[in-house]
């Protein structure tokens, strides 16, 4: 009897646990691969230039993305979504957050990764930082990803963050930024 009534009180005061992606999400590599791309091949392209292509179509240079990705240091000078730092911090407050991303593809890189989750996230412990080949792994209760790969397999409620790639998907609940993240999350507390 007493068992059963800690395990009723552990679960009162368990947070529902959100898996927030980095890529698209916390860092606003769309921006950062526009202003790569208009300084060095001199171009003034745009977000509706890109809108709704897929990001191996979206460039005119066919490998650009990848390019840029494998540089040195272009994860590392990535800007942060805008009103993502407060918007975690305020998921933070209510559920049992984990930053997730898809690392493997740039290994080389995941010191980079980290390094940009302390800087603008240095609220976010290690342990809660999941750098992982495949998301397949992740078992929470939400995740937030801007990538449909990452969201069709996922067992929890998949949230769709807005991007110029998946723009015309329809399949999933949608956030366009982060203040309607907080406000749709709020609702499942």
């Amino acid at each position: 009897m007493l068992a059963l009534q800690r395990n009723q009180n552990l679960n009162l005061i368990m947070k529902k646990t959100v898996a927030v992606d980095m890529d698209g999400v916390l860092a606003d590599v769309e921006n950062h691969f526009l202003n790569l791309y208009n300084q060095n091949f001199g171009t003034k392209l745009t977000y509706e230039d890109i809108k709704g292509k897929p990001e191996r179509e979206a460039f005119p240079d066919p490998g650009v993305v990848m390019k840029f990705a494998s540089t040195p240091g272009f994860f590392r000078t990535v800007p942060v979504m805008k009103d993502a730092v407060e918007g975690l911090k305020k998921l933070c407050d209510i559920f049992d957050v984990y930053v997730v991303s898809s690392a493997m593809e740039f290994p080389q890189f995941l010191e980079e990764k980290y390094d940009w989750l302390a800087e603008h996230f240095p609220f976010i412990h290690w342990k809660k930082i999941v750098l992982c080949g495949d998301k397949k792994i992740v078992n929470t209760d939400f995740m937030i990803d801007d990538h449909c790969k990452n969201l069709d397999f996922f067992k929890g409620t998949p949230i769709l963050f807005s991007a110029f790639h998946n723009i015309d998907v329809d399949k999933y609940v949608r956030v366009d930024n982060w203040k309607d993240v907080v406000s749709l999350l709020k609702i499942y507390a």
